[in-house]
């Protein structure tokens, strides 16, 4: 699954360490997000986009190979 929380995080100035502490998880979960090596359980995600005030399939999307 790849995902666009980097650049929203961009978009709306807001460090890793940042975004962490609102969702209640460690900086470095946010970095293993960002970089693909980890995938945010449906309440994190949903939490995350929340943040931004958008929905979750604006944040995070299926790769092909997701399907197989």
């Amino acid at each position: 699954m790849k995902n666009y929380l980097k650049v929203e995080r961009a978009k709306q100035n807001i460090t890793q360490a940042e975004l962490a502490e609102k969702v209640n998880v460690s900086r470095q979960t946010i970095n293993s997000i960002e970089i693909g090596k980890f995938v945010p359980s449906t309440v994190l995600a949903l939490k995350i986009a929340f943040v931004f005030q958008t929905t979750a399939n604006e944040i995070f999307f299926l790769e092909e190979t997701d399907w197989h």
